[in-house]
């Protein structure tokens, strides 16, 4: 007997609580001032660029020469100095860590280990290009041209 009181008691509030709830919201879906507020993705996108720089976020690239292949870079700018990772196609897409600078146009970076990769080159908007080597036990094992644009 309870469920059945309750039902027919609270049931209809409930309906009636949600139909103004969607009153409430679809008045405010034709507002100008709603429909004109910039999204939350873009909001974050403009503070992020503001806190680390424009260069921060992830950037996507191919690079041609004595290898072929595709890279992904994630980076953190602060002042003059890139921190992040790339991943690369001929490296099994292993995220690796990788640091850099940027002097204006200029920009620099590489990892170093066993194989030391170095890309220098220079930076425009969301676009970036140069020359990469790479090296190991003191010689070279090739070198080529890159490109990244910026993906995010």
């Amino acid at each position: 007997m309870y469920h059945m009181v309750y039902r027919l008691l609270v049931g209809p509030r409930r309906a009636a609580i949600g139909v103004a709830a969607l009153i409430v919201v679809a008045s405010g879906w034709s507002s100008s001032t709603w429909a004109s507020t910039p999204t939350g993705n873009a909001a974050y996108h403009a503070a992020h660029t503001a806190k680390y720089g424009p260069l921060s976020g992830k950037w996507s690239g191919n690079y041609s020469g004595a290898f072929n292949g595709t890279f992904m870079l994630t980076w953190k700018q602060s002042g003059k100095n890139l921190s992040g990772t790339i991943k690369i196609s001929g490296f099994s897409d292993a995220p690796t860590s990788i640091h850099g600078t940027v002097k204006g146009a200029s920009i620099s970076f590489g990892t170093v280990g066993s194989e030391s990769i170095t890309y220098s080159g220079s930076v425009s908007g969301d676009s970036m290009s140069g020359t990469w080597q790479l090296r190991a036990g003191g010689r070279s094992l090739g070198d080529g041209s890159w490109h990244a644009s910026k993906s995010s």
